[in-house]
Formats: structure tokens, sequence, C-alpha cells
């Protein structure tokens, strides 16, 4: 995974509980990485999976609701660090359909090794999306806070269903968003 992914991710859990609980989740999960990340470098996911582990058994958080904050949380980032890639979008519709054809393509050539998910979106009717998250990371309701983060961006309403139709070696989840 980009590097990024874990400094955003160390500095949510400094934000929303301490410094301290930082230093707690990285001697609790033993990374090979010691926890020293840079935005730049790539680490093993299971570091991240390791690490949300620890902040659950140390916050008392379930973990699918951790990795959800933090997906809310990494798309407020993101339009922060990349408002390039959201200046000529005008609606999460626009920016769901642009994820795979215009952003992971800048960030592959920013990082030609980076392993990103695939991130398929139609729309299916006037008031309807449907995305569909393939990787072999378990980060399903990841992008699930990913694309809440993007409808809250945009001021639009939504209800999302989720379908798990993968796991294990390949983990694949349809999104079907509804803005009506």
């Amino acid at each position: 995974m980009l590097g990024v992914v874990f400094t955003e991710f160390m500095d949510m859990v400094e934000d929303r509980f301490s410094a301290d609980m930082v230093d707690d989740i990285i001697d609790d999960a033993a990374v090979s990485s010691g926890g020293a990340y840079t935005a730049v470098g790539r680490y093993d996911h299971k570091e991240m999976v390791a690490l949300v582990a620890a902040l659950s058994r140390h916050s008392g958080l379930a973990v699918d609701d951790l990795i959800h904050a933090f997906g809310h949380h990494l798309f407020g980032r993101f339009v922060e660090r990349y408002p390039v890639f959201f200046s000529e979008v005008h609606s999460p519709v626009d920016f769901l359909m642009s994820v795979e054809t215009h952003i992971h393509t800048e960030v592959r050539k920013l990082y030609p090794d980076a392993e990103l998910p695939s991130i398929k979106s139609q729309p299916i009717g006037a008031t309807q999306i449907e995305v569909e998250y393939a990787s072999v990371r378990p980060f399903g309701i990841l992008a699930q806070g990913l694309i809440e983060g993007a409808m809250r961006h945009f001021e639009t309403p939504c209800r999302i269903h989720r379908e798990i139709l993968e796991t294990g070696a390949k983990n694949r989840v349809r999104f079907v968003i509804d803005m009506s």
C-alpha cells in the first residue's frame, strides 16, 4: 500500500485519540516497519490490518467502524492534498466515474508500481450509480467511507447498499448509491 495511506492513518489516530495512542498501537501491532512510514513509501497492507486491530483493542471500537471512519478522513485529506482531482468535477457521480480512468491513471504516473484497487463505476438510472471495488486487500469498508466522504463533499444525500461479492484472496464489493 502507498505510504500516504499509512501517514494519513497515523494522523487520524493522533487527531482523534492522541500521540500516545499512535505509539501504543505501533508497539502493540509489532509491525515490521517499526511504524516509520513515509508518504512516498510502500508497505504491506497487513501492517495496516495489524494497526487497525491494535487501535480497536486500545479504543474499544470495532475494526470496521475504525476503517469506515478512516475512509471519511482520507477522502477529506485527498481533497486538501490533491485539489487538481476535484477542480473539474462538480458532482459525486462525475467524481466516482473518474476514479479508475483519471485518478488512478495519474497515481500510477507518480507511483508506477502502486497496487491500486479496481474501482468500476456506472450510472444505473437517473439517480443511482453502481460502484464495484475489487482488490487483494480487504478494505471494502474503507471504500464505503471514501464514497460517503465524496457524497458529503458534494453535499449529496444518499443511501448506500453494500453487497459483498467475494472475500479472501480477492475481495469484491458492490455498492449501489441512491441519490433520490
